[in-house]
């Protein structure tokens, strides 16, 4: 994606193209899920594939190439839905970007004790200091990982943060899927 800023790493370009893609999108979509495969063997192993996703001759032959899986159903819990997926060898890794709504954590101690999730879930949404948020995390099956973080009041991309830790319990789920 031309607007992706260039990155060191090639986890965390590959992170920035997903981000970039759903902010594409607009806000209120639901959770997407990526194959991560390695763009060189993408293009050695499967051409039609790679030309389908506009990998040419031309365009790089390093780094990962993000590949969107099937919709991630909507009935079922997230990490439910995430400890029922097992990936081919060819995938490197994985990606997934989902939207929440976060509180920042002075609001922590503002918790009314004993709600269920559903009840959690209404006051954090009428809480005055909620944040909408897109996550965006990626995981390599050697336990690399990154995710970038965009709130919808700061919706560009110089205020992306990135970095392997801003959602450790998303990327734990997700490496938790090359797992036997």
């Amino acid at each position: 994606m031309s607007n992706t800023p260039m990155a060191a790493n090639p986890l965390t370009r590959a992170v920035l193209e997903i981000d970039e893609y759903a902010s594409g999108l607009g806000w209120d979509q639901p959770a997407r899920l990526f194959a991560l495969v390695d763009t060189a063997r993408l293009r050695t192993q499967e051409p039609a594939l790679a030309a389908q996703l506009g990998l040419d001759e031309e365009s790089t032959t390093t780094g990962l190439t993000p590949i969107e899986q099937d919709e991630v159903p909507t009935d079922k819990a997230l990490d439910e839905f995430l400890g029922t997926i097992a990936w081919p060898d060819a995938v490197v890794g994985c990606a997934l970007t989902v939207e929440r709504l976060m509180l920042p954590p002075s609001a922590e101690s503002q918790v009314p004790e004993g709600l269920s999730d559903a009840r959690l879930a209404k006051w954090v949404a009428s809480h005055p200091d909620r944040q909408e948020v897109r996550m965006t995390v990626a995981v390599l099956r050697d336990g690399s990982r990154d995710s970038a973080v965009r709130l919808r009041e700061k919706d560009s991309p110089t205020e992306v943060l990135t970095g392997p830790e801003l959602v450790p319990g998303l990327a734990d789920a997700l490496k938790a899927t090359f797992e036997d």
